[in-house]
């Protein structure tokens, strides 16, 4: 596959099927990223979901979660499927900073129509941001999230679930905490690998001051309540925060206590801050 990049950009980073002992921190836009994917404590096989940070034009990026579905190996197949036809479409945009959002949206329904005429079976999630000069908009496809939150803790992002469950949250017949305890909670009513796949893409976000990105495979968001994930990444140096949401998550998937959700599954995160004089700039 032909992967033209923008001049002078840097090369595209994919994780494809990885397992992470830590997270790796990367710079992204006038910020960081740091990037983290592991396979499902105690399970058999490979990791599902794919990671990818990928230069856009104009020092811009897009940073990507997706999250495999199927079983092994249609799931981790259409994953990696998916972040290297976004990767390739994004790359084929060049310099054209006007075609980025185009491109991505043209990367997904290639990769939906790849996997359909595959016919290995299997699907994924994708969860994609767009970053350029401070500015952040949101695309997915299922129920990979993705959330930006103040220093404080004021939430200004989170996107809905494409679930039966994450629809009822957005409707008020479930609070959160009852959310993440259901039995239907699994189930999954758009992806990729569909022929009624539809991509959402979200209005556009300037990061505040030490405002915190975070694009996450559904591994996180059932062992932790929001609240839990906000409070460790809100604050603190980032590949520190990025280390506590890791171990936070494992000892929950590895130990359930009573009254706790805990479900072993793979585990990948992005989480991206502007550096300090960025967002002093994006301030003005």
């Amino acid at each position: 596959m032909d992967m033209r990049r923008p001049t002078g950009a840097p090369e595209p980073l994919l994780l494809l099927n990885q397992d992470l002992e830590t997270p790796l921190a990367r710079d992204c836009d006038g910020g960081t990223a740091v990037l983290f994917s592991h396979a499902a404590p105690g399970r058999a096989g490979h990791n599902e979901d794919a990671l990818a940070l990928l230069p856009a034009p104009e020092d811009g990026g897009v940073l990507v979660v997706a999250d495999g579905l199927g079983g092994q190996p249609a799931g981790e197949q259409a994953a990696a499927l998916a972040i290297r036809q976004l990767a390739h479409s994004i790359a084929a945009a060049g310099d054209d900073a006007s075609a980025l959002r185009n491109a991505i949206l043209n990367g997904i329904e290639q990769a939906n129509r790849n996997i359909i005429d595959s016919g290995s079976g299997g699907a994924t999630t994708l969860a994609a941001v767009e970053i350029r000069d401070g500015v952040v908009r949101p695309y997915h496809v299922g129920d990979s999230m993705i959330l930006v939150t103040g220093q404080r803790g004021r939430i200004r992002l989170q996107t809905i679930s494409h679930s039966p469950v994450g629809y009822a949250v957005e409707a008020g017949l479930l609070d959160e905490r009852q959310a993440i305890h259901h039995e239907h909670r699994h189930l999954i009513s758009n992806v990729i690998g569909s022929t009624d796949m539809r991509i959402e893409v979200g209005a556009p976000v300037r990061l505040a001051p030490r405002d915190t990105l975070l694009i996450a495979s559904d591994g996180l968001f059932d062992n932790l309540h929001v609240q839990e994930i906000v409070d460790t990444i809100r604050k603190g140096p980032l590949p520190e925060a990025a280390r506590n949401l890791q171990q936070r998550c494992a000892r929950r998937m590895e130990r359930p206590q009573a009254g706790q959700p805990s479900k072993p599954d793979d585990l990948s995160f992005i989480l991206f801050r502007l550096h300090p004089h960025r967002t002093s700039l994006a301030a003005q």
